[in-house]
Formats: structure tokens, C-alpha cells, sequence
């Protein structure tokens, strides 16, 4: 009987196991929208940076575009991550250009129409416009939805409010850039990056709101219903913090001197002449207005994390 005999490179080779080689690792990276705040935020301190060394006036629309649309844009960018097969990426685009241009022009022709007759309520009055034309383009663009939930519409209110926030931020810094002196980069630069901070705090949060009240209204009826209860109730409440924001620069003259005014200051007032302020009082009244402004968002962002909770529990 004949013995087969392997040799050792005969046996290495039959017993050889073909393994295959593992992936690479994936190379972590942040989140998109980081990126894009982050990368927008150096091209805007960028072109600002050129423009005061240059004193080139043909980079200003860039300092306003950028500086405007960076905050809107990023949450856009996180939005995305939300995205389903209702609220897509391409609904929400589309909420925040066109939600954002049809706020901007109804609240223009409103604020035009009734505001010269209005006096002593303003603040009040704008806060109930904005809301209302917000509001009316947001059930615009989600009439024909196939189905509705609260969290949908808090994310498409959202891109609606955010769009206004970008148009309104631009025309905010336009007119900063004009003074009596000449143009002002300074004015432009400080406008926007003030807006800036301030955005997440505001029109986004507020439209959220608005958007899981208007939806929520479609449960039964399948179409989203202005004139409901739910609806009006945060109306009012996003209206008021609208005023609030708002009115917070006037009301926080008034505590500083209600807190600190000499009786030759009141008499200014009374007669309706700014009266002299001391650097104590300018530091109590900034320390007042960012206070204001600080509660009002606060408010705001706490509102819409609990009802966001709420919505993804239902």
C-alpha cells in the first residue's frame, strides 16, 4: 500500500485559509452642518477681514449674504437629518426659501398698511403680523401632504421661520451699513454678527411652534386647519414672545431708569428728549436688555424641546 506524503509546503498550502481583509476604518468627522457653520463662519470673517484691508465696497453683498444665511442655512443643513419620505430634504428647501420670501412680503404690505395707524402697541402688532404671515405660508406649502405629524410640522415651521429669520437679517444689515457720516462696515459687520447669535433664538423657534399646532390639527380632518383652537392658543403664545423679543431694548431703558434715573432724566423723558446716561447706567442697561433677550429665548427653546419630546412619545 502506497502512502501518500505531503510535504510541509504542500500541507501549508491546503490548509490555508483565504481570509479577507477587513475594511478600513471609517474616518470619523462631525456632522455636516458643523461643517458648514464652521466653513461658513471662516469665509465670512474672511471677506470681512479683506474688505476693511481693501476698503473694496464690491465684497459687501457677500458680508450680507453670508453673514445672513449662515445660522438659517446650517439648520437647514441639520434639518436634513430629519428628512422622511414626507418632509423630505427638497420640502424642506422649499419651506425655507419660498416660506421665508412670502413671510418677508406679507409682513411688508401689512406692517405698511396698519401700522401707520396703530400707535403705543407696536411692538405688539408686529409680533401678531410676522406670526400670522409665517403661519399662513407654512399651511401653504403642507396642504397636500399625504399625512401630518405634530414633529413634521415643528420641523417644516422651523425651515419656514428660519427662512424669514435669512431675508429679514439681510435687510437688517443693508440699512446698518448707511449713516450719517457715509457707509459704515463697522455698523454692517456688528449688525450681522449680533443677528447671528441671536437667530437660533427666534423666528425658527417660534414657527416650530406654530407648525406642531398646525399640524396636529390634520389627526382627524387629514388637512392641516388654521382656525382651530390648538392653533390660536399658540398663536398668542409665539406672538408674545415675538413682542417680548421686540420691545426688550425699550423696556430695558426703561428698568435702568426705573433702577438709577435722576429726576433731571425723567424730566428729559416727560419731554420727550433722550436723556444723558453715565457709563454705569450704559452697563446695567446692557446687562438688562441681553437679560431680556436671554429669558425670551430660553422660553422659547424650553417650549420647543418639550413639545418636540411630546411629539416623538405620540
Amino acid at each position: 500500500m502506497q502512502t501518500l506524503m505531503l510535504k510541509p509546503m504542500d500541507l501549508a498550502i491546503r490548509t490555508t485559509r483565504v481570509v479577507a481583509a477587513p475594511p478600513p476604518a471609517a474616518r470619523r468627522t462631525g456632522p455636516s452642518w458643523l461643517k458648514i457653520f464652521f466653513g461658513g463662519l471662516a469665509l465670512w470673517l474672511a471677506t470681512v477681514g479683506v474688505t476693511f484691508a481693501t476698503g473694496n465696497v464690491n465684497l459687501v453683498p457677500t458680508i450680507i449674504l453670508v453673514g445672513s444665511f449662515l445660522v438659517p442655512v446650517t439648520f437647514v443643513a441639520y434639518a436634513f437629518r430629519h428628512a422622511d419620505e414626507v418632509v423630505t430634504a427638497q420640502r424642506i428647501f422649499a419651506a425655507f426659501i419660498y416660506g421665508g420670501v412670502l413671510g418677508i412680503l406679507g409682513a411688508s404690505i401689512l406692517e405698511a398698511a396698519l401700522l401707520a395707524h396703530v400707535s403705543g402697541v407696536a411692538y405688539v402688532a408686529i409680533g401678531l403680523i410676522e406670526e400670522a404671515v409665517k403661519l399662513g405660508a407654512l399651511w401653504l406649502l403642507a396642504r397636500r401632504l399625504p399625512y401630518y405629524t405634530r414633529r413634521d410640522g415643528m420641523v417644516l415651521g422651523a425651515a419656514v421661520g428660519f427662512g424669514f429669520a435669512a431675508f429679514e437679517s439681510a435687510g437688517y444689515a443693508f440699512n446698518a451699513m448707511f449713516t450719517k457720516s457715509g457707509l459704515s462696515l463697522l455698523n454692517l459687520a456688528e449688525t450681522e454678527a449680533l443677528r447671528g447669535i441671536l437667530t437660533p433664538f427666534g423666528h425658527g423657534l417660534w414657527t416650530a411652534l406654530l407648525g406642531g399646532a398646525l399640524f396636529a390639527t390634520a389627526a382627524y380632518t387629514k388637512k392641516p386647519r388654521l382656525f382651530s383652537g390648538e392653533v390660536f392658543i399658540w398663536y398668542l403664545v409665539v406672538a408674545a414672545l415675538h413682542a417680548l423679543w421686540d420691545a426688550s431694548q425699550p423696556v430695558a431703558v426703561w428698568l435702568m431708569l426705573v433702577l438709577t434715573g435722576t429726576t433731571a432724566q425723567w424730566t428729559m423723558v416727560r419731554l420727550g428728549e433722550l436723556p444723558g446716561v453715565t457709563q454705569a447706567q450704559l452697563d446695567l442697561f446692557t446687562v438688562l436688555y441681553w437679560g431680556l433677550l436671554a429669558t425670551v429665548g430660553l422660553v422659547g427653546l424650553v417650549l420647543v424641546l418639550v413639545r418636540w419630546r411630546l411629539a416623538r412619545q405620540r
